[in-house]
């Protein structure tokens, strides 16, 4: 996806286009509302992320708000430290699909802006998930590689489905933690690479060619050779 990211808060803005860029996105940042205005009218984007506090004399509501009356309808989270159910009113109300409060958890945000993109479409949830040869039944809670059944535990499930859904996208230690364990500590913990090990021996050593690749200094990546 193509997103833009209008947000003025240094530390919060480099956090969130690394990790957005991470999953695979591109992202364009803009750190005031007038220059996150002329962006969001001038260019497509598939959504975009907006603080409502801005520099630039537009904050993000008065941004909002000109982008929907010239029928711009590109999905909007708003990104705010204002908290209370009134501002929240107030941020659905001038046109937002979504409101995130800060502090907030990566993942989180990953999984709201996905969804935004999703609304909309008639062909409903989906159910199953397919990388080469590699299947996922979601309802079914059952895994077949070249036919062959795969017995996961519930954690090498979630993994997995989580790898899945992010097929081709390298996927970082961090948003493992967050996605998969709901753990928000130290990503160098080990708990990860274990995991990942017992899900290899499962998924790729029996089949003779790998699907889960390991990215140097970064993640993992599930993606046919």
């Amino acid at each position: 996806m193509r997103i833009l990211v209008v947000e003025d808060d240094r530390d919060v803005a480099g956090f969130v286009v690394k990790g957005l860029r991470e999953a695979g996105h591109v992202v364009e940042h803009a750190d005031n509302g007038r220059d996150g205005l002329f962006m969001a009218a001038s260019e497509p984007f598939d959504a975009i992320i907006l603080d409502r506090m801005l520099p630039g004399g537009i904050d993000g509501l008065r941004l909002l708000e000109t982008l929907r009356s010239q029928h711009n309808t590109t999905p909007v989270l708003i990104l705010s430290a204002l908290s209370e159910v009134d501002d929240r009113v107030k941020g659905l109300k001038a046109g937002s699909d979504d409101y995130l409060t800060k502090p907030f958890a990566f993942a989180e945000l990953l999984a709201r802006v996905e969804a935004l993109t999703r609304r909309g479409k008639n062909d409903g949830p989906a159910t199953k998930l397919a990388v080469g040869d590699l299947e996922m039944d979601l309802l079914a809670r059952s895994v077949k590689r070249a036919g062959a059944k795969i017995d996961l535990q519930p954690r090498e499930f979630r993994l997995l489905e989580y790898l899945m859904r992010h097929a081709n996208q390298v996927v970082t230690r961090t948003m493992l933690l967050e996605g998969v364990w709901d753990y928000h500590f130290d990503p160098q913990t080990n708990v990860i690479d274990v995991h990942v090990s017992r899900l290899r021996q499962k998924v790729d050593k029996p089949f003779g060619s790998t699907l889960i690749h390991t990215v140097r200094n970064a993640g993992y990546m599930l993606r046919v050779e």
